[in-house]
């Protein structure tokens, strides 16, 4: 039913929010075209959610607060889409367990990895949840980076840009508190390189065929 719902909402949520954000997608090459993988966004605006999922060429299931995913009406709507609804600041281990059961089942699970948005106007302090699954799981992280939509409101239409890093395995690193904590800050170390790299495109106008770094 998500792969239904994403390819409907390619449509009617996707186009519209591709044109009204001019997106731009830098390293689309590098997206694991199969199998599970976690994808480690940064989050500025609520807008992020369907630039990712309209430039992504496959249905990613998304991890939301849990309040979203039980509002009347949108609730059923995101968890349609495939969205896991997780509490935040407690244990959730039915989150997790779905979390690590998408990524299991060779799903693309999409985390934005410092658990809100960030007001500041670039990444925040990750979170380590996208490790903790790419661990667990020996799933590839492919870390991503959103520019642009700090700037971007209804009627200004800023343009937008997302970057895709290269896919990485944490291979090595135990399942535990201390692996964990390394991944995430090796996985918010490479979200801030591709951050920088594309506030660097936007000052020279965002031009075609740059290649992000890995």
């Amino acid at each position: 039913m998500s792969d239904l719902a994403w390819s409907l909402g390619r449509v009617y949520m996707g186009v519209p929010a591709r044109v009204f954000t001019r997106a731009r997608a830098y390293g689309l090459e590098r997206f694991p075209r199969e199998g599970g993988v976690v994808l480690a966004v940064n989050h500025l605006h609520w807008i992020d959610i369907p630039i990712v999922g309209a430039l992504s060429p496959r249905s990613i299931d998304f991890v939301a607060k849990i309040e979203a995913a039980r509002f009347p009406g949108l609730g059923r709507f995101i968890r349609w889409h495939g969205t896991i609804g997780v509490k935040r600041g407690e244990s959730d281990r039915d989150a997790v367990r779905k979390m690590r059961e998408a990524a299991r089942n060779g799903r693309v699970l999409g985390l934005f990895v410092e658990g809100t948005r960030q007001r500041t106007g670039r990444p925040g302090k990750a979170q380590p949840g996208a490790a903790m699954v790419a661990i667990q799981e020996d799933v590839p992280v492919v870390p991503v980076a959103i520019y642009g939509t700090q700037f971007w409101k209804p009627g200004n239409f800023k343009p937008c840009s997302v970057a895709f890093g290269e896919p990485h395995r944490l291979e090595g690193l135990p399942k535990g508190g201390k692996g964990y904590k390394e991944a995430t800050v090796e996985i918010e170390r490479r979200i801030n390189v591709l951050f920088d790299w594309l506030a660097e495109q936007h000052a020279q106008g965002r031009p075609r065929g740059a290649v992000p770094p890995l």
